[in-house]
């Protein structure tokens, strides 16, 4: 037993990390599906002409849970477990702990052995779309989900299959292709949001269905817009989701729903209504559909019982003249309260955004040094602007904001017009969806970054595409945001950020967009993948 536990924590520091673009093709036959209640979608023109719709994610084959073999660890984990996540050898939540800091406090791998590591099994998972999720890791068990939300649950030790679970998925209005960022595991289940808006609850030893949402009591309509992508988090019997997708018309939310029935306990807007704080800054009705997806996972502060998350763009991209102001709560770091929800702070990175430039890495916790030179708490976002924004996470104040960890073009944040005109970072570039890491060791933040140059043009007036509350393609309103390969070729860095002066410590430079997350240890060691397909230690 104690062999096999120093084996676990070898492992656990490489499986945690998040991966992209694995996976092998299934070969099943498939027939179209749509959710209880409602009609099956439309296969697209894409479909009609050819292109298989299991790729799509609207049909799937055999779905229902099936089990391989008997899941006999202890895998029921209790609120006391995760709030001392720091002290645990599992990987028991998204981020680890609820700071979100991915630091392993192991020293096994360090930076004399570290380069005696050998792949010694790889687990395909049968599913041919991108991998962007955080695996759990209870007891041994590990616990997967791919881009279309099958779930599987394996022995970490030996990568044996123990269970898999392949949902029915209904339709939904995708914004920004199939994937999924993992499941959370609590209380002997495991729960995962779906790209078609519902939440499912699962047995954590068997794979079997336990619970699924309705549309109608966790979603705003119409629910076709809305959809899912996050990791969910749960905290204190509640299980925080938020939707994707909203270059549709969508109000973003962060949500909290019972652990035990998925019945809608509050739910937090990321648009601010007329009677709220910020309802100034949105013109006329456009808070209504405004946007402002929770792309990641949330933070908890559970000393001052806060919830911190990041908020993505404003909708419609471009053109902003339909919602006039700075479009409160949107491109923002939000803090809500813990027990209902309640707004209590906002910092917002980018005031009336017309780029893109959404909030979508994962707020992470940590103490710092303020401006007066006293020990504050602090929560930090690396966002796609390039630079990692440091606030006070009592006040929202803000303390530092970095030096830029991507190339910034002067032409950076300057009005969108007819007349075409370069920027990096585009809406693909700074920080995308990447964890990043924080060491206390370094007191580095360590953040993924993607240089790459984008052609932003408005060709169309607003009134001619856009109809306030319905949808057009990529809602970008009569304009677009083309890669440039001309200015430079898409390239990315991996940097280290010190999180007390706003310096940057060292920074890799790699020749292709870097994705994926990233480890830091006690063992002296950072990890991270690139898409060259290398996996790499750093010294931290």
């Amino acid at each position: 037993i104690g062999g096999r536990r120093q084996m676990k924590r070898g492992l656990i520091a490489a499986l945690a990390l998040c991966t992209t673009v694995w996976g092998s093709a299934n070969g099943q036959a498939v027939k179209p599906v749509g959710s209880a209640g409602e009609a099956a979608a439309p296969t697209s023109d894409a479909a009609n002409a050819g292109i298989s719709a299991v790729s799509q994610g609207i049909m799937v084959a055999n779905p229902g849970s099936f089990q391989m073999q008997p899941v006999t660890q202890n895998v029921d984990i209790t609120d006391a477990m995760m709030r001392a996540s720091d002290q645990s050898d599992d990987w028991l939540l998204h981020g680890r702990t609820y700071d979100n800091q991915r630091f392993s406090p192991f020293t096994q791998i360090n930076t004399t052995n570290v380069k005696t590591l050998r792949p010694t099994a790889i687990i395909q998972t049968g599913i041919t779309k991108s991998l962007e999720a955080t695996a759990i890791e209870v007891d041994g068990v590990l616990y997967i989900e791919t881009g279309d939300n099958n779930i599987q649950a394996y022995d970490a030790i030996t990568g044996k299959q123990l269970w898999a679970y392949a949902p029915k998925l209904g339709y939904s209005y995708l914004c920004c292709s199939q994937l999924s960022r993992g499941v959370a595991v609590a209380y002997g289940k495991v729960f995962a949001a779906q790209l078609d808006g519902h939440v499912v609850a699962l047995d954590a030893r068997t794979g079997k269905l336990l619970w699924k949402t309705e549309h109608a009591d966790t979603l705003p309509m119409p629910s076709y817009f809305y959809s899912f992508t996050m990791a969910p988090l749960v905290y204190n019997g509640l299980v925080l989701v938020g939707n994707a997708g909203a270059e549709w018309p969508t109000r973003g939310f962060l949500e909290a729903l019972d652990v035990n029935t998925g019945k809608l306990v509050w739910r937090f807007s990321t648009t601010a209504a007329p009677d709220q704080p910020g309802g100034d800054t949105w013109g006329g009705d456009s808070w209504k559909y405004g946007g402002g997806s929770v792309w990641n996972t949330p933070a908890i502060d559970v000393k001052n019982g806060l919830i911190l998350f990041a908020t993505g763009n404003p909708n419609p991209d471009l053109d902003g003249t339909s919602r006039p102001g700075d479009n409160a709560y949107t491109a923002s770091i939000v803090a809500i309260d813990a027990k209902n929800g309640k707004l209590k702070w906002w910092y917002q990175e980018v005031p009336h955004d017309v780029w893109d430039y959404d909030a979508a890495a994962p707020v992470v916790l940590f103490d710092t040094i303020d401006e007066h030179g006293k020990k504050v708490p602090a929560a930090a976002e690396a966002g796609k602007t390039g630079f990692l924004y440091v606030v006070n996470r009592l006040t929202g104040k803000l303390i530092r904001r970095s030096e830029p960890f991507v190339d910034i073009s002067n032409t950076f944040m300057q009005p969108v017009t007819a007349t075409p005109k370069t920027f990096f970072p585009g809406n693909k570039g700074g920080a995308m969806w990447s964890p990043p890491s924080w060491s206390p060791i370094t007191r580095n933040l360590y953040t993924m970054g993607v240089n790459e140059a984008h052609d932003y043009v408005i060709n169309q007036p607003l009134p001619q595409v856009y109809k306030p509350g319905t949808p057009i393609v990529g809602q970008y309103s009569g304009g677009n945001m083309r890669l440039n390969y001309d200015v430079f070729e898409p390239n990315g860095t991996f940097t280290a950020i010190n999180t007390d002066t706003g310096k940057i410590t060292w920074q890799y430079k790699s020749p292709r967009p870097m994705y994926g997350g990233a480890l830091a240890t006690a063992g002296g060691i950072v990890f991270a993948g690139e898409m060259t397909g290398d996996f790499i230690a750093f010294d931290a």
